[in-house]
């Protein structure tokens, strides 16, 4: 998130951050956006189930004039309806070289396998998990000795550079 923010700001900036949305009212990432000036908005789905949820993140969304989303960190599975309403306007970053490792753990898993490479990948968020078109991709070497934290570490530093261009090249279509 903060990476895009960042992007957001630049003055050949394609995109703009216009809310910053989380399911965990005290996410750290929040107090960081409302620091930056941006709208904030935050509701934990607890004791109101998905769809209220879903509908209260929807008009906070349209509110706030978003045009697109771009999940970061957002460790919810979206419903059917909420996708459909934003249809090919919700794009997401994973931890693996999709198709492969869907889902979480990616880097244990991937690691387990005896994989040489891991990496992330932007795609557009459809229905089913993880598996909408894929805009690219960004290779990261397992390493000798690798832990699904040290391997995280540096998949989190190519997500970083990957999603603000891949999300900008998107939005610009």
């Amino acid at each position: 998130m903060m990476a895009l923010v960042e992007a957001s700001n630049a003055p050949d900036a394609r995109f703009k951050v216009v809310l910053v949305a989380s399911d965990q009212p005290d996410a750290p990432g929040l107090a960081w956006a409302a620091e930056q000036g941006i709208a904030c908005w935050s509701l934990s789905p607890k004791g109101i189930g998905k769809a209220a949820h879903e509908a209260a993140l929807d008009a906070a969304l349209r509110d706030a004039g978003a045009a697109f989303i771009a999940l970061a960190g957002y460790m919810r599975i979206l419903s059917a309806d909420f996708v459909a309403r934003w249809e090919g306007r919700i794009v997401n970053i994973h931890p693996s070289l999709l198709p492969k490792y869907k889902g979480l753990d990616t880097h244990a898993r991937a690691i387990d396998a005896g994989d040489k490479i891991a990496g992330c990948s932007v795609h557009v968020v459809t229905e089913e998990l993880d598996a909408g078109e894929v805009l690219g991709r960004a290779v990261v070497p397992i390493l000798a000795g690798d832990t699904s934290d040290t391997l995280a570490k540096r998949v989190l530093a190519a997500e970083h550079r990957l999603y603000p261009r891949l999300l900008a090249d998107y939005v610009a279509r």
